[in-house]
């Protein structure tokens, strides 16, 4: 199996080093602005470096894996899908929602394979949540609630590219959400604030936010993102039913401090996402593999992209009118539906 990889920052970086583990993966091929740092990425993997697309496409992949800019993913996988290859995308898929449901739509039709990379789902502790919630452990879904928490605000020029707090950073949480309840957002509600650097204000974001959500079946559900958590990267979900609750992320390296005499000291805080979600990428990646080498369906389709894009657009749309919206007013039927 041949992969290109677009794109090795960080993300594109990983995802490279995991396909070239895979034994199933016979060539690993990187494309890149910056052919310096696609050097040294592909160096200790034994992967090549491609200059374009045309490259790439004359390279012939059996797949490739999306990890450019946000803004670059909606042109890009149509063009891959139509060049008839199964494709990764990285999260978020789209920054409008018109371009997503016209590429939904297309893929949809032409039967297309995209895998879009909301890691969380392949995590073993969002795993065990959905677990619990599906074969009715916890009992009766009562309350959730989720946090994702930065140490430190990245730079201004992705800020003014990302599309906001609510769209880059809480997007996950708001796939994690469908995802473990199996239910769908009716109604959002936002606010938000600015306490630390002038740029998120600037391009009309917010560096702390807290949204309560309402699902189909009346469960609320609250979640908070910011910035500027000092203490370290926190990342959490609590699922709560008529029988028990279940808690995410409470590990030894949780950065919160317990005020009880009795609690045990915590450990060294996660530095960022790329360590705290190491197992869940490497799963992810290992899981679209398998999808290019036996097929069947995606595990994390490029509808389940657009359906967080739309609770996106409706939680920022709340925050900026401050109201609260109801998603049927926004939203088109999800594929299939």
């Amino acid at each position: 199996m041949r992969v290109g990889v677009l794109g090795v920052g960080r993300i594109g970086a990983l995802h490279a080093a995991s396909l070239a583990a895979d034994p199933r993966v016979g060539a690993v091929a990187v494309l890149d602005p910056d052919a310096r740092r696609a050097g040294e990425v592909v160096r200790p993997l034994g992967a090549r470096v491609l200059l374009d697309r045309d490259d790439l496409a004359a390279w012939r992949p059996d797949a490739v894996v999306l990890a450019t800019p946000t803004d670059t993913h909606a042109a890009l996988i149509l063009e891959w899908a139509r060049a008839g290859l199964p494709v990764f995308c990285e999260k978020p898929c789209f920054t409008d929602l018109d371009t997503a449901r016209a590429v939904v739509a297309e893929v949809g039709d032409a039967g297309s394979v995209v895998h879009v990379g909301f890691q969380r789902r392949f995590d073993p502790g969002y795993r065990r949540a959905y677990n619990a919630v599906r074969t009715g452990e916890l009992g009766e879904l009562r309350r959730a609630h989720l946090v994702t928490a930065d140490p430190a605000p990245p730079p201004a020029e992705y800020v003014a590219r990302s599309g906001g707090i609510h769209r880059d950073c809480q997007i996950h949480d708001y796939d994690v959400l469908r995802w473990v309840t199996g239910r769908e957002v009716v109604e959002v509600y936002a606010t938000g604030a600015n306490r630390g650097d002038p740029h998120f204000a600037a391009v009309g974001d917010v560096d702390e936010a807290a949204v309560l959500l309402t699902l189909d079946d009346g469960t609320l559900v609250t979640a908070q993102a910011s910035r500027y958590n000092g203490a370290g990267y926190d990342v959490r979900m609590e699922v709560a039913g008529t029988e028990g609750t279940l808690a995410v992320g409470w590990d030894e390296r949780v950065p919160v401090r317990s005020a009880e005499p009795s609690a045990p000291p915590p450990g060294d805080a996660w530095s960022g996402f790329l360590p705290r979600f190491a197992t869940a990428y490497q799963a992810e990646m290992t899981a679209f593999v398998t999808l290019v080498a036996e097929g069947g369906t995606s595990p994390c389709e490029v509808s389940d992209a657009l359906r967080a894009l739309e609770i996106a657009e409706a939680v920022t749309r709340s925050r900026r009118d401050r109201r609260p919206v109801s998603l049927p007013a926004l939203t088109a039927p999800a594929v299939g539906a």
